[in-house]
């Protein structure tokens, strides 16, 4: 590969794969909306082009996307959009991967498995989605695997790590760092599964040098379950952190969503702080390798040196 596109490069995930491929000497170029958050995010780094554009503009994409081999999408949009623009979004970037002869690397989440009795499911799992996000999302799958595009989809537990802003998690450690009193979603004592970006970022671009890979799903787990409890404890020593951390139930969260739309679309997912869904990640170690699993208390320590240097 000489060079690849990552859509929905200032986000977490997004920011971690641009971090990745240029730490392999692969030009890279950075597309998202925000000059001025891509301009402070890769300015230094040489192997970086960053792009400012619009993902519903086919000819923002299609300038970008020029002598591009892989794309990565990792771009994401509010709640309240998903049901009319990400079939759009998904059909845009396969548009342009297939006018540009690209192949095609998609981010996405665990919603299309829905409730599982599973205790970790497998790509080869039934996907029976009962949450209207859910469906929605493996609609979008659907386009991508039916397309002529050589494409793999990634499925990844919630998010952690450098710039993931708009995460559960995040919602915790932006009040640890700066010493407020925090709040954790979801029962404290429910073990579920996160994935570090930067370990995301990797697994991800391993992916996407394998031939075999196209045309496949594939499970990406994070580095073991742990509660709300143990993160907290871990992030106490890490910080010194000592004030107390509530716990936001469903039904704080359906209360905020009487007055804010988005709160209200988040309700439906929360069945997955109550029954979390568990990656199996077999089929990655068999045919690429070990999943890079970065232990908790070390990617929660870089996370939170990230966010104390981004609050000087």
């Amino acid at each position: 590969m000489n060079r690849a596109l990552v859509v929905g490069a200032s986000g977490g995930m997004g920011y971690s794969i641009v971090k990745e491929l240029s730490s392999r000497g692969i030009q890279v170029t950075a597309f998202a909306r925000n000059r001025q958050k891509l301009e402070k995010l890769f300015h230094q780094d040489l192997n970086v082009t960053i792009f400012s554009g619009d993902i519903f503009n086919l000819n923002d994409l299609d300038t970008a996307a020029r002598e591009t081999d892989i794309i990565y999408h990792a771009a994401n949009i509010p709640y309240s959009e998903w049901q009319q623009k990400l079939p759009i979004m998904m059909s845009n970037i396969l548009h342009t991967a297939k006018k540009h002869g690209a192949k095609l690397a998609v981010v996405d989440n665990i919603y299309a498995y829905g409730r599982s009795k599973e205790i970790e499911v497998q790509e080869t799992s039934v996907k029976n989605p009962h949450t209207k996000k859910g469906r929605i999302r493996l609609e979008v799958e659907n386009i991508v695997m039916q397309s002529d595009v050589p494409a793999f989809i990634a499925h990844f537990p919630d998010f952690y790590g450098p710039y993931a802003e708009n995460t559960i998690l995040n919602y915790t450690l932006m009040n640890v760092v700066k010493n407020k009193k925090a709040s954790y979603v979801g029962d404290q004592n429910i073990a579920r599964e996160f994935i570090y970006t930067p370990d995301g970022g990797k697994a991800i671009v391993n992916l996407s040098l394998h031939e075999q890979a196209y045309g496949q799903n594939w499970n990406i787990p994070g580095s073991g379950i742990i509660s709300g409890n143990e993160l907290i404890h871990i992030c106490r020593e890490l910080t010194g952190f000592q004030k107390d951390v509530s716990t936001v139930t469903k039904n704080m969260i359906r209360l905020l969503g009487l007055f804010n739309r988005q709160m209200k679309e988040v309700v439906e997912m929360f069945y997955l702080n109550e029954e979390p869904v568990i990656l199996n990640g077999k089929k990655y170690e068999k045919w690429i390798g070990p999943v890079p699993q970065t232990p908790y208390s070390e990617g929660l320590k870089q996370t939170i040196e990230q966010m104390n240097e981004a609050d000087l």
